[in-house]
């Protein structure tokens, strides 16, 4: 049934004549609220969450999916399983007893190279165990962190062997061209942003395997924060990890949708990560090796103890033999940390299962400076975004869009009204549109109360949302045109405030979704409502932006002659804007789409997108 409003002849009549300001006014007032958009997002991901379900006898099979079809996902198999290199630069000096360090560089993939401590027990003799110290988002301390040194310190102490890894984008080799974010570049050209992690935290493990004095049966591996997480990834997927101790590093997705702030950076929620695996999966597929889950009470990061038990360590205990899966919970001083008391209950684990005395408390250690513990990384040293160019220079086109964009049309179900306005010649009408999978987005359907027929309906996408579109959206009404400004998933009035977008679309992309399309496909059901609701001959899209842009280009590609015209403004010639003016993930989540960049670019959207007209003015 047509909208009442709605029943009226489109014209061509200049009639009215709004101004920006009025309409502005307008567009600002928003249909939904924050908290109903996130609300909506989590009852979809909840429903796409499938229910723990593991058996040990899956293992291997789990684990070689997660590698092939995640981890390795477009990484060249040459680079993959291509023998560790590592740089001896020399013995730090150090007056402290028990323990001695050499400095080590090594490089993670041909051109890219980080660096490392190693320290070793003072009088060495024979094959020991070793661990290797992965550690978290610590920023400019890197590997001098001091509760890092003081591990590592005690676990050579102990008469084991400890590699103290830095971690990409932390310490000497944090810039902005590393931050974690910017792993979303790899997968725009092609190559699994979790692959490049993986293989930096793996050759560390290969150096230790491959040490003369290392026992290789017996690998550990720890780590706080990001630390937790390389743990649990790299002791899962590598069966020479012998014991894992992850401390407060990650939780299931049931409760990254609950406490959307859980979710992590981009690499731990790795795109279709868990369309194989979720969390309790990969600790599940450490069984029956021994495993230390250490979590803290009152963390004030993420992943709180009481919060993550029973997915992580209750649902999990049946896979272990008696005492292979430990908890603990740290309640002093029971933060986001890898203090005194979670090192103690590491030394103990590792004491018992490598037959290795644990002290009765830890011996005060001397920390070095951050510039004593500069190891030096080459000048020309590869970034995260210098390596996804380096990338792209190799790709070629090819591939369906539909199966990139994970494209599924959606239903339409109800325009519902909210709020109207009648008046200086302008009438408006603002609506929150549902669609069938349950999510929304919203538009406002401004024309001129006496327009004459011309036919045409304009639907306005802007990047800032559609209360910046009041200046184009005036022009569209005074020259005739019935307009839809409208915000879809994930834009304006239609994305959720608290935490930001890109964390809910990390979180989609994880579970095998695109939100690129899934705007498309809203994109495509408004114009179709467009049409029905008015008889219109021509939808024509204008976009403000390159997100808009892409939206759009996709829409028309998956749809020929979905549209007549499209004009973007602020857009982009090539998905090569996105890797020259290092386009963050989290002001463009849905870009990052894995393979889009190297299977296709804005040329080829615009040929498939025929016999759509599509004109394109360029950002600075």
């Amino acid at each position: 049934m047509k909208l009442p409003f709605l029943v009226i002849a489109l014209g061509a009549s200049l009639l009215a004549q709004t101004e920006p300001r009025q309409v502005t006014a307008v567009l600002s007032r928003p249909s939904l609220t924050p908290d109903v958009v996130a609300h909506e997002i989590q009852q979809y991901l909840m429903k796409k969450t499938p229910a723990f379900s593991y058996s040990s006898g899956e293992a291997g099979r789990l684990r070689q999916r997660v590698l092939d079809e995640v981890v390795f996902h477009g990484w060249p198999k040459e680079w993959v399983i291509a023998p560790p290199r590592f740089e001896d630069l020399g013995a730090i000096a150090s007056t402290d007893k028990g323990y001695r360090m050499r400095k080590l560089r090594y490089e993670i993939v041909p051109g890219f190279w980080s660096t490392a401590i190693l320290y070793e027990p003072e009088n060495l003799t024979g094959r020991v165990p070793a661990v290797l110290n992965v550690n978290g988002h610590v920023g400019a301390p890197g590997k001098s962190v001091e509760y890092k040194q003081k591990r590592c310190i005690q676990i050579a102490r102990m008469g084991m062997m400890a590699l103290n890894l830095e971690w990409v984008g932390m310490g000497e080799s944090t810039t902005p061209a590393n931050v974690h974010w910017n792993l979303a570049h790899l997968d725009l050209v092609g190559a699994n942003g979790l692959g490049l992690m993986y293989l930096a935290m793996r050759k560390g493990l290969d150096y230790l395997e491959a040490h003369p004095n290392v026992d290789r049966t017996k690998l550990a591996v720890t780590g706080l924060s990001g630390g937790g997480w390389q743990t649990i990834v790299l002791s899962a997927l590598d069966e020479r990890v012998a014991v894992a101790i992850p401390v407060a590093g990650y939780c299931d997705m049931t409760l990254r949708i609950a406490r959307p702030l859980d979710t992590g950076d981009y690499e731990q929620n790795a795109t279709d990560l868990l369309t194989i695996a979720d969390y309790p999966e990969l600790t599940a597929m450490r069984a029956p090796r021994p495993t230390l889950l250490v979590y803290n009470a009152e963390d004030d990061c993420c992943f709180r103890a009481p919060l993550v038990k029973p997915a992580l360590y209750d649902a999990n205990r049946r896979f272990f033999p008696e005492g292979r899966l430990a908890w603990h919970e740290n309640l002093d001083p029971a933060d986001h940390n890898y203090q005194y008391d979670n090192r103690m209950a590491a030394y103990r684990f590792l004491g018992q299962h490598f037959g290795v005395r644990a002290p009765e408390r830890e011996v005060p250690a001397e920390l070095l400076s951050y510039e004593q513990m500069t190891v030096g990384l080459p000048a020309d040293n590869l970034t995260i975004v210098g390596l996804a160019r380096k990338m792209a220079a190799s790709r070629q086109e090819g591939g369906s869009l539909k199966d990139l964009l994970r494209y599924q049309p959606v239903a339409f179900t109800r325009a519902w009204p909210q709020f109207n306005t009648k008046s200086k010649g302008l009438e408006t009408a603002h609506f929150r549109l549902e669609f069938a999978n349950g999510l929304s987005a919203t538009a406002v359907w401004l024309h001129a109360i006496d327009a004459a027929p011309n036919g045409r309906v304009t639907v306005v996408l802007n990047d800032k949302g559609k209360a910046a579109s009041g200046a184009e959206v005036s022009n569209l009404v005074n020259r005739g045109d019935h307009v839809i400004a409208a915000d879809l998933l994930l834009f304006g009035d239609a994305a959720p405030a608290k935490p930001d977008p890109y964390h809910y679309s990390q979180m989609f992309t994880a579970m095998g979704d695109r939100p690129l399309g899934i705007q498309a496909a809203q994109l495509l059901a408004l114009a179709a409502w467009a049409r029905q609701q008015t008889g219109a001959r021509e939808v024509r899209v204008e976009t403000s932006g390159i997100r808009t842009q892409m939206v759009a280009l996709a829409a028309a590609a998956l749809q020929n002659g979905a549209f007549s015209e499209i004009i973007s403004r602020q857009g982009m010639n090539s998905l090569g804007y996105v890797l020259d003016k290092s386009v963050e993930f989290t002001a463009a989540p849905e870009l990052f789409v894995l393979d889009l960049y190297k299977s296709t670019d804005i040329k080829t959207l615009i040929r498939s997108a025929a016999p759509t007209r599509v004109s394109l003015t360029e950002s600075n």
